[in-house]
């Protein structure tokens, strides 16, 4: 910042007060930069106006800095003065603290240790610790005769009398439902042993079947001659022609199972329908390849796809459904005992071969289509039927297992009172 201009008032020079306005005459600017800065002014007047003003408050503010540094050192003074007064002041006081601690805390001769002795230390023997020992002695004393007398005494004052003979009572319920529980369970377990005797009999009945069965698959002719004997007997009802084609070829291979020959009993065939039985699963394109395979291997106008339960079905199909208007899958179980859904497949592929005929003009079609429905709709109610039993079934297998479960839980109860049991008793010992 630049120094402040410089205004040298002559002693000719007039000065005039008007309140807070300042008048001057004939004065005279000796300074170089401001005679440059008016000389280059647009308005003099007002530029001296302002050298004026800023130099008032330069001056002002230099005065102003002077009283803050004198009132700064001055206090700095008083406070050294009050801190070391301060200081003398803690000392004293300090040491006056240390000597009224000392008097009531001191190791040796204080008041407050020698009073903690007196009440606490183990050599005195008023202290307080020795007293409450001997309080607590005379209660425990007190306590465990007057507890001594109340448990040995049969009365109601006794709480424990009420208890001793609620334990007797529900000990001896507790033993005579036990018995009752023995006698109910060597009920059972008599039961038990007739009906595993019964279960084992089954058991090896089936394991023979299973054999004979295993015997018959050896030979690769088992589910196929089973299927040839039930379409056999369906087809001398109807006057049909039934004949097992497995070992014979046809016209370019072996494909097809059993052939009827409609009405062939009673002269020439009306048309053929070939069966192929299968006792694995085929998917839905294979089963219809075979299908067609077999209807062109045997001359055949229908084809049937057995299968021994709906699990061997090809995929996404459903029995008794036909497929491509000559095709049909039907499941067939010999183990079952019934012949009712092949009955069904017989009857419709027969009925579909013979409406297909230049022949059959004679045939109501709408008649035979509608006993076709109601036939079809009538089985898938006894499918339906056929399942919930098999549930059932599976239902009473499952309580079957659980009752042999329970019943080798009962042996295990059995075997674990007969160890108690065998057990001598002290007396018997000696």
């Amino acid at each position: 910042m630049e120094a402040a201009l410089a205004l040298q008032i002559p002693l000719s020079a007039y000065v005039r007060f008007e309140g807070e306005r300042v008048f001057l005459d004939s004065f005279e600017v000796t300074d170089p930069t401001a005679a440059k800065m008016l000389r280059e002014a647009d308005d003099p007047g007002r530029l001296v106006a302002d050298m004026i003003e800023i130099g008032a408050r330069v001056l002002d503010r230099e005065h102003t800095g002077a009283d803050v540094e004198f009132v700064r050192a001055e206090f700095e003074r008083q406070a050294r003065e009050l801190e070391r007064e301060f200081i003398d002041r803690a000392r004293r006081v300090a040491e006056r603290l240390d000597q009224k601690v000392d008097e009531a805390f001191g190791p040796e001769h204080g008041h407050v240790t020698r009073a903690l002795q007196r009440h606490f230390g183990d050599e005195s023997s008023v202290a307080v610790q020795h007293r409450v020992q001997k309080v607590v002695s005379d209660v425990a004393a007190q306590m465990r005769e007057d507890l001594r007398r109340q448990f040995s005494a049969d009365s109601e004052s006794n709480p424990l009398a009420g208890f001793q003979r609620a334990s007797l009572a529900v000990m001896k319920q507790a033993s005579d439902q036990q018995a009752e529980r023995l006698a109910a369970m060597t009920a059972e377990l008599t039961a038990l042993k007739v009906q595993l005797a019964e279960l084992r009999a089954e058991r090896d009945k089936q394991a023979e079947v299973a054999a004979e069965a295993e015997r018959g698959a050896a030979k690769g002719r088992t589910y196929e001659e089973a299927v040839f004997e039930a379409l056999d007997a369906i087809a001398v009802a109807r006057g049909d022609d039934c004949d097992a084609v497995g070992d014979t070829r046809g016209e370019g291979g072996r494909k097809g199972d059993v052939v009827v020959a409609i009405d062939a009993c009673a002269g020439p065939a009306r048309g053929r329908i070939v069966f192929e039985a299968k006792d694995r699963k085929l998917s839905k394109n294979q089963a219809l390849d075979e299908l067609d395979a077999a209807m062109r291997t045997r001359g055949a106008d229908y084809a049937v796809l057995v299968v021994p339960s709906e699990e061997e079905l090809p995929a996404r199909t459903h029995p008794l459904r036909e497929y491509n208007g000559d095709k049909l899958f039907v499941v067939h179980d010999p183990e079952d005992g019934s012949r009712l859904a092949l009955e069904v497949a017989y009857g419709l592929a027969r009925a579909r071969v013979l409406m297909a005929r230049d022949d059959a003009g004679g045939l109501d079609a709408t008649a035979a289509r509608a006993e076709v429905e109601r036939a079809l709709q009538a089985m898938e109610d006894v499918r339906r039927i056929k399942s919930q039993l098999t549930n059932a079934t599976n239902g009473i297998e499952q309580a079957r297992s659980i009752l042999d479960a329970m019943a080798q839980t009962v042996r295990t109860h059995l075997a674990q009172l007969d160890q108690l049991l065998s057990i001598e008793a002290p007396g018997e010992a000696e």
